[in-house]
């Protein structure tokens, strides 16, 4: 007698928005609407796009500088994208036109306050009803913080990731300084709210001392869902103190594997092993009816942006000429063994990156997603209306509520 087959574990997906696309050149493209890359409708059709697609949630790319085609300094190119709109009020724009997906912000932490974000992000979770999330990335560039004049650069890398993982926990610590039942209403008695159900947070450490509460009434999911990129020793530690998404590049299976082995490890560390993580490959891709046809448009537009390029056979991987991620060139099918063959390294999802927004956003949702679907591993329609739900982790407790009687 024959056993049954376990069913295949559900893939996470999720796409990551910024201008016209990854690509230097994907503004100039058929489709890529470069008049309106900084109008609420613009990204209000991304999103629509990306929810039609069923995937989890949508990054939305943020910064404290202008783009820039050096990793540590600005540039003076006018050939390429160059400005953004904030992060956090265009996913508060885009929410009310969108009803399941996930909705997740960049935020860089280090030259901002935590008590800021914290209601910010609050904020877009009370305006989506539960589907807020939060990027955290850190800046030690000179260029940036000359933009604030509080401190002056350089950072070391350990430096800006420990304060990030405090800003976190800052940000935590006033979501729950409010209990969830903190607001009355009761117009009889004239009593709003429950004086006693707001806390103090009193948090007092190396880079911050915030006494709290919020004036944000805790968000609807209790905790928004916060994530952190790693690269690194500093920013494994910060997604393994701070984070339920981790976000990680990947390059080949060894490469992810090892990452996803030394995030566990810090993990286990600081006492949270048992703690839900989710780790995401991050990918950005080009995708075309097969191959041949992919990695010739990604030729083409390599050439059209002076940068380098290579060919590797039926698909294409290489690092990204304008930055340092992993690229992929091929066809939707091709995509999906890559996805199904990495994720065997410990990845529970993928961010990608369209390479041009207007092309290989609906390659994703159109092409991709179909695919998986046929081959069992993603889902056929919403089951959750939470971005914690979506991601399977529960609404955690309110650390200051007193257990119920």
């Amino acid at each position: 007698m024959s056993v049954p087959s376990s069913p295949p574990i559900p893939l996470h997906l999720a796409v990551a928005l910024d201008g016209a696309g990854r690509h230097a050149a994907a503004w100039r493209e058929p489709g890529a609407r470069p008049a309106e890359l900084f109008t609420a409708r613009y990204w209000a059709d991304l999103a629509a796009e990306a929810e039609a697609g069923l995937l989890d949630f949508i990054t939305f790319g943020d910064g404290l500088a202008l783009q820039s085609s050096s990793n540590t300094a600005a540039d003076e190119r006018t050939d390429r994208v160059r400005g953004r709109l904030d992060a956090v009020l265009t996913a508060a724009r885009v929410a009310p036109l969108t009803r399941r997906i996930g909705l997740v912000p960049a935020v860089t932490v280090t030259h901002t306050e935590p008590f800021h974000i914290s209601k910010a992000i609050a904020t877009l979770d009370h305006v989506s009803r539960g589907r807020a999330g939060l990027r955290v990335q850190v800046s030690g560039l000179a260029h940036e913080a000359r933009h604030f004049g509080r401190r002056t650069a350089p950072f070391t890398d350990g430096e800006l990731h420990a304060e990030a993982a405090d800003h976190v926990e800052v940000i935590r610590r006033l979501w729950d300084s409010w209990e969830d039942d903190a607001e009355i209403r009761d117009v009889a008695t004239g009593r709003f709210v429950d004086r006693a159900k707001l806390h103090h947070i009193d948090f007092e450490g190396r880079h911050f001392s915030v006494r709290g509460p919020s004036i944000t009434p805790r968000p609807p999911q209790g905790q928004p869902v916060v994530g952190a990129s790693g690269a690194g020793e500093a920013s494994y530690a910060l997604i393994a103190r701070s984070a339920e998404v981790g976000y990680v590049p990947a390059h080949d299976g060894d490469g992810a594997r090892a990452a996803v082995a030394a995030i566990r490890r810090a993990r286990e560390a600081t006492g949270r092993a048992a703690d839900p993580l989710h780790l995401f490959g991050e990918l950005t891709v080009f995708l075309d009816a097969d191959g041949p046809a992919a990695a010739a448009r990604l030729e083409r537009l390599d050439a059209r942006a002076g940068l380098a390029h290579g060919d590797h056979g039926g698909h294409r991987e290489h690092h990204d000429g304008d930055g340092d991620g992993p690229v992929f060139a091929g066809s939707p099918g091709q995509l999906a063994d890559l996805l199904l063959e990495r994720r065997t390294a410990g990845l529970s999802g993928f961010l990608l990156r369209p390479g041009v927004i207007a092309h290989d956003l609906p390659a994703i949702t159109r092409s991709l997603v179909p695919e998986l679907q046929r081959r069992g591993v993603f889902r056929r329609e919403y089951r959750a209306d939470t971005l914690r739900g979506l991601l399977g982790l529960e609404r955690p407790a309110n650390r200051y509520a007193r257990p119920a009687a």
